[in-house]
């Protein structure tokens, strides 16, 4: 038999810094970029470290500043810039996507569900954290499940139950909050003037 020391994982060394991120990227679990995880705005693929991309970026900043047009890295993305439509999507389209599919459920779920029905809908609550392509999304999700056990008793507390998840996400983005009280003009019925008829 040979020497097993050998065969042991290298650790990280927890006294190494970790690499700066750009603003806005985030980690996946495998320690790499994570692309479902991160806004289009803030995705930044990894510089490939050559001498000739090296020498590129370098003659861009150099012409940018002789033609005072100011310096934007390679690759940067301007603040409101927005994902192509054939490209997959990322932390922001897969979030309005699942947000407005999980609302329109609740808006359409029985007033009086059936024990199967709402077996199935616990079932998809349940599935979110285990299934959701961006990790930190879905291990939020799942906590926010613990925290506040999903209320699938009927249509009306489902769908505030959603609600209620919806803004927590949005506090925490800062984004504005929604009246919870307007989720079946939002999700069912649309706004009392029509203007979606």
């Amino acid at each position: 038999m040979g020497d097993q020391s050998s065969e042991r994982p290298v650790l990280p060394d927890p006294t190494t810094p970790k690499p700066s991120l750009p603003p806005g990227m985030v980690l996946g679990p495998d320690g790499k970029p994570c692309k479902i995880c991160t806004a289009f705005r803030n995705w930044r693929p990894t510089a490939s470290g050559t001498a000739s991309s090296s020498k590129k970026s370098t003659a861009a900043m150099m012409a940018a500043f002789a033609s005072g047009t100011g310096f934007q890295p390679p690759n940067s993305k301007p603040e409101n810039a927005t994902l192509p439509p054939h490209c997959p999507p990322d932390v922001e389209a897969l979030g309005r996507a699942t947000w407005s599919f999980l609302h329109a459920a609740a808006a359409y779920y029985p007033a009086r569900p059936t024990p199967h029905q709402r077996a199935n809908m616990l079932n998809l609550i349940h599935a979110m954290p285990v299934l959701y392509p961006c990790t930190h999304c879905a291990a939020d999700f799942g906590d926010k499940i613990k925290e506040h056990p999903p209320d699938v008793s009927n249509r009306e507390r489902l769908s505030r139950w959603f609600c209620e998840r919806h803004n927590e996400v949005n506090g925490k983005l800062g984004k504005e909050m929604f009246d919870c009280a307007k989720v079946d003009e939002r999700w069912k019925d649309g706004p009392p003037d029509g203007s979606c008829d």
